[in-house]
């Protein structure tokens, strides 16, 4: 079965930088890493769980508008791995932030309604604080 492990959270003042990464293992005949989308969600405290960003199974990438210009994601399919860099963080983007495989391609800014057949990482804490 598809694993997903995240690494990367932390403490970080305003206007620093963090790079999330989600090793994903586990793959079986008929799917591949490679021809799968994937996805960074993030839930703040006392709010829903939302998609940040996707980077679509025909390669184009999406951001949720608040992350626009800041965060950026990316894949190494040679490593099954993909990554959230997140600049000139903000007070307002601590959250906890999880990798995920959705089995259908998600909008960014929406909430999260988890599938069954969805994989997802186990989550990593993100502060912004001074």
């Amino acid at each position: 079965e598809v694993q997903l492990v995240e690494s990367g959270g932390g403490l970080v003042q305003p206007g620093g930088s963090l790079r999330l990464s989600c090793e994903a293992s586990g793959f079986t005949l008929g799917i591949t890493f490679s021809n799968s989308g994937v996805s960074w969600a993030r839930q703040a405290p006392g709010k829903a769980l939302k998609w940040v960003s996707v980077i679509y199974n025909d390669g184009d990438i999406e951001y949720e508008d608040s992350v626009k210009g800041r965060f950026t994601i990316s894949r190494d399919n040679a490593k099954e791995t993909f990554y959230l860099q997140m600049e000139s963080l903000k007070p307002e983007d601590t959250a906890i932030y999880y990798c995920a495989m959705p089995q259908f391609p998600p909008i960014p800014g929406n909430t999260v309604r988890r599938n069954p057949n969805d994989y997802w990482g186990q989550g990593t804490q993100v502060t912004v604080s001074s």
